[in-house]
């Protein structure tokens, strides 16, 4: 857990005065599809046994989360952002532009991206990153040459995978899931493969060739999804032949439909996920407003209700659904009970 400070400003001050009067009773909180679920366990489990009102879970995705709450001071915005990734720079200062100059990171635990299909569609049993990549980037290698990506079946490239037109569902770029998936399989397979050192020899920087390794083709072969992983299954439902990244824990609540693949020789367990030997796994987080504490009901409470043991340690309901425990919950434990970091009260 860390505390992001910015200079405190006139604005954030005249807009938490105005507000404070007409106090919402209800902590709202938006962002993450994949912390959506965690969230609503432990909101409706907060409102059953506090004194306090259930909090309003939205969803809607990481940059979509951070964005509203970074809009500003005062009740009519929201209190907490959920995120599958860490908030950005530029996302730090346009908060402090609008006057959200303390913001508490406190992190959850640990999630794993995984590669699922129908249950009784083409054998897609075990990738690589650079079998994602050959699929999906819109220039590959071939004979040595970096070309327009002719390849229509996952056979085409790697005659172990399934002689099948290639059809991936991947989450929208608003999705904090969308980063993870480009930083640790596109990239990777870009790497892997000699594309992003074609790249380079071909006349581009090392940063340019870093942004294109990231592109995926737009033939209709790679498809967004903007909504949140049941699109995402919707999708694969009607495609025989389709794959779609999800959240682990999704995809272990929906087993009856859906197989997942190993990745880079690993299957995705809570296990190796916790340990770090499957390679596309990320820490899951939320930020609080800190000028909202003492002002929003209950705000305090809700952060430190989500850490405690009986919510997120490793017996709890939020590992029963998926959640990899944080083995350093303790230390976040002890960081929302700080007064230091999280002032005010209730």
């Amino acid at each position: 857990m860390s505390f992001v400070k910015c200079t405190t400003s006139a604005i954030a001050l005249t807009a938490l005065a105005a507000t404070t009067a007409v106090a919402r009773d209800q902590v709202q909180v938006a962002g993450s599809s994949t912390v959506l679920p965690y969230a609503s366990i432990v909101a409706e489990a907060f409102g059953e046994n506090t004194d306090f009102p259930t909090p309003v879970v939205e969803s809607g995705g990481s940059s979509a989360g951070l964005k509203r709450f970074c809009q500003g001071v005062g009740t009519e915005h929201t209190d907490v952002a959920n995120a599958s990734r860490k908030i950005r720079e530029k996302e730090i200062a346009a908060c402090a532009e609008n006057g959200v100059t303390d913001i508490i990171e406190v992190r959850i635990g640990y999630d794993g991206i995984v590669f699922a299909s129908q249950i009784d569609g083409p054998a897609y049993t075990a990738f690589t990153q650079a079998d994602i990549f050959n699929a999906l980037a819109p220039k590959v290698m071939v004979d040595g040459a970096l070309v327009d990506n002719p390849h229509t079946k996952w056979s085409d490239f790697n005659p172990d995978l399934p002689d099948a037109e290639i059809l991936a569902f991947i989450p929208g770029t608003k999705h904090g899931t969308r980063e993870v998936f480009e930083e640790k399989v596109v990239a990777v397979g870009c790497e892997e493969t000699g594309a992003m050192a074609a790249m380079i020899a071909g006349g581009m920087s090392e940063d340019d060739a870093e942004d294109a390794c990231l592109s995926v083709r737009t033939d209709g072969r790679s498809v967004d999804i903007d909504g949140d992983y049941t699109e995402t299954l919707a999708s694969i439902d009607a495609n025989e032949n389709g794959i779609g990244v999800f959240g682990l824990a999704f995809y272990e609540n929906n087993t009856d439909k859906l197989k997942v693949a190993t990745m880079a020789g690993v299957t995705p367990t809570t296990e190796s996920i916790s340990t770090g030997e499957y390679p596309v796994s990320r820490p899951l987080y939320f930020y609080v407003k800190k000028a909202h504490i003492g002002v929003i009901p209950g705000l305090k409470e809700y952060a430190q209700f989500f850490v405690a043991d009986e919510l997120a340690g490793p017996a709890g309901p939020l590992a029963a659904y998926g959640l990899v425990s944080d083995p350093e919950l303790s230390v976040t434990q002890a960081a929302v009970a700080d007064e230091k970091i999280m002032g005010g009260g209730s």
